[in-house]
């Protein structure tokens, strides 16, 4: 490395979301909270995080999302119930959970956007680089994406964001970047973001996904931004001024992803990330994939 920087250990995972895609199962149950397979898909982001190092975790919830607390604390009526029983396989399911990483929560308050979450977490972080993780983004644990993101950091400094390439027409989905090349072929240099533009006004098919690591400076610019694409305080305007004036917190560089992602926010894919990973299971894949190979077969034929 040619420069040290401080050590990365807290993340941020902002969790306040109405989950509206996915009304009516959401109107009661928290969206973070939906099973993929037998796990909300809130606890393969915490494991995550904890995966890259950062056992220190603030969740920025919302109203109705006491669920999640839940789940990452004890339950001693059924940890007690499981091991009168014997069950000391589904006893260590149940506790694996609650003793992932030392948990802490912040309500938002006001949903106003992505960049006011990360501005609730700045007494939590304090004046060290911090990682944010987007519940929505499920990251395959056989792609270690954000352990690059923090080595990237540690060398250049400055802030870090996931890059994927993605097809023009998708490109309104997501904040879009500017780049320029570096010595690394997986790293570029962020010299502009636009957030959900156009396929046309796009700087590049560069998309910016759900893992960011981030310099402190980025709090006090929130702390000045103005509402911006949806009335909402974006975190892509704040990254914006950091990228084009690196005496504000340093440079942003961008990581790109190549490999196994599964947006859980969108219906179709939340199913495909089901399948995926219940196809990879020891315990499931053999059985699973032979019927699901069955049923593709047989519908294909009955079209």
């Amino acid at each position: 490395m040619s420069q040290s920087h401080p050590r990365i250990s807290k993340a941020v995972i902002p969790a306040a979301g109405l989950g509206t895609r996915f009304l009516p199962a959401t109107k009661a149950t928290p969206k973070e909270m939906l099973p993929v397979v037998d796990k909300p898909a809130i606890q393969y982001v915490v494991e995550e995080a904890v995966s890259a190092g950062l056992d220190d975790v603030l969740m920025v919830t919302g109203r109705n999302k006491r669920p999640l607390e839940d789940h990452f604390d004890r339950n001693y009526e059924l940890e007690s119930a499981l091991q009168k029983k014997g069950d000391a396989d589904r006893l260590a399911k149940v506790q694996e959970s609650s003793d992932l990483a030392t948990m802490h929560y912040v309500r938002q308050g006001d949903p106003k956007g992505l960049g006011h979450a990360v501005l609730c977490a700045a007494p939590h972080v304090g004046d060290e680089p911090f990682a944010v993780l987007l519940g929505d983004d499920l990251i395959d644990p056989r792609d270690p994406l954000l352990q690059r993101m923090i080595d990237v950091q540690q060398q250049h400094g400055g802030s870090v964001v996931a890059l994927m390439e993605v097809a023009p027409e998708q490109i309104h989905l997501y904040g879009s970047a500017a780049v320029e090349a570096t010595a690394d072929s997986d790293v570029v240099k962020v010299t502009g973001l636009v957030e959900k533009p156009a396929a046309e006004d796009a700087p590049s098919r560069y998309a910016i996904i759900g893992r960011y690591v981030l310099d402190p400076a980025v709090f006090g610019i929130l702390r000045t931004t103005e509402p911006g694409r949806g009335g909402e305080i974006q975190l892509t305007d704040a990254l914006q001024q950091l990228a084009t004036d690196e005496k504000a917190g340093g440079p942003v560089h961008g990581v790109v992803f190549k490999g196994r992602r599964y947006d859980t926010g969108d219906r179709g894919d939340y199913l495909r990330a089901i399948v995926r990973l219940a196809c990879e299971r020891e315990d499931l894949g053999p059985d699973f994939r032979t019927w699901l190979q069955r049923y593709v077969t047989e519908e294909m034929q009955q079209r």
